[in-house]
């Protein structure tokens, strides 16, 4: 890999009900968890101070009870909880839910981003200025 990157497999199959990716992955402005509930496993009932938090339901269905009120969250769904609100995160089954939790308390400072227009270039300009580049052709398409 290049330097300045880092590559994780999320295993869910993993037996661990928690995995730490933030640290595998080197993160150190958020915190990024694999969380892996099999029919009929909760979470603590859990609030935080400045964190918000984002639940992405990798595989089946993750139910979020916020201060007591439960939603369902399905596979290619997401959901935000504030800080300072409280709440669980539950498996109502039949199967395995799988969820990626990241979370922070770091104000978002915008769009910081630099563009390219090609890898030769070494002046970077605002993402906006850049068109979005032409599709793959199908002949660069991988076929398995």
């Amino acid at each position: 890999m290049e330097q300045g990157t880092t590559l994780v497999t999320l295993d869910t199959a993993s037996p661990e009900r928690f995995v730490s990716l933030r640290r595998a992955l080197g993160v150190s402005t958020f915190g990024i968890n694999l969380m892996l509930l099999n029919p009929g496993e909760r979470g603590r009932i859990h609030a935080h101070e400045r964190q918000e938090e984002v639940y992405l339901v990798l595989e089946g269905t993750l139910t979020v009870s916020v201060e007591g009120e439960e939603q369902d969250v399905a596979a290619g769904q997401a959901i935000r909880v504030a800080p300072q609100v409280r709440r669980q995160v539950l498996n109502r089954g039949p199967g395995r839910v799988a969820v990626v939790a990241l979370g922070s308390a770091n104000a978002h400072v915008g769009r910081d981003g630099l563009s390219y227009g090609t890898w030769e270039e070494t002046e970077p300009r605002p993402p906006q200025e850049i068109p979005l580049p032409e599709d793959l052709p199908a002949s660069e398409l991988r076929t398995a």
